[in-house]
């Protein structure tokens, strides 16, 4: 009995609870840092480019957990808020075991008013949902990943994801990044403030406490 409670556990942490591991874990580190990835970001956002935080994203066999419809940037204090996702699949992630979806084009009508989901089983920390017609959601793309290969998205996106119904696992690292004109005009989610790092470029704005870069 106790293997399993320590197993569930671990399986509950690892679901949402590993944040900013980056610091501890060289591996997380070099992925988030590696020139190619920040090579894509460079031509999103510019050359100056700090990395605001990493998260794992883990769903195991269950029939209620989802993640409903959302934008990132509704609920992590930035202003302006303006941030990119790069999704790095540590497995493959496809429809069965509930890749991420996106709507097309949601991130051109800018931050959306977001309510409270009312169905059990939100992995979304403060369980925030946006409302999304029956239209929009038919024209959901899933994007399906193998491991080691990564999406990139806006943090006004739409987009959410479906159940695990099998018995693989769907582990996802978020890397979080946004340029320093970016400034932290309230609490995240959490209730926190974020621990960004340069990573590229420089900072000529110092709107945040910067952290050194690990490893180095």
């Amino acid at each position: 009995m106790s293997s399993t409670r320590s197993k569930n556990a671990g399986r509950a942490t690892c679901r949402i609870g590993l944040l900013d591991r980056h610091f501890q874990e060289t591996f997380i580190w070099e992925i988030a840092s590696h020139p190619t990835i920040l090579g894509y970001i460079e031509s999103l956002i510019g050359e100056d480019i700090l990395l605001l935080a990493t998260h794992f994203f883990c769903k195991y066999r269950d029939e209620t957990k989802f993640v409903a419809w959302h934008q990132d940037v509704t609920y992590w204090g930035l202003e302006p808020p303006e941030a990119t996702t790069v999704w790095f699949a540590v497995d493959d992630s496809d429809v069965e075991n509930g890749c991420m979806r996106g709507i097309p084009s949601s991130h051109r009508n800018g931050v959306m008013q977001h309510g409270k989901s009312n169905a059990a089983g939100n992995l979304l920390s403060i369980n925030q949902e946006v409302g999304i017609s029956a239209d929009e959601e038919r024209t959901a793309v899933d994007l399906e990943l193998k491991s080691g290969q990564a999406s990139i998205h806006h943090g006004q996106l739409v987009h959410g994801s479906l159940p695990n119904r099998t018995d693989r696992r769907r582990c996802g690292l978020t890397i979080r990044y946004v340029a320093p004109n970016v400034r932290q005009a309230d609490g995240n989610s959490l209730g926190k403030r974020w621990s960004p790092v340069l990573v590229r470029g420089e900072d000529p704005y110092g709107n945040f406490e910067l952290e050194p870069r690990p490893f180095s």
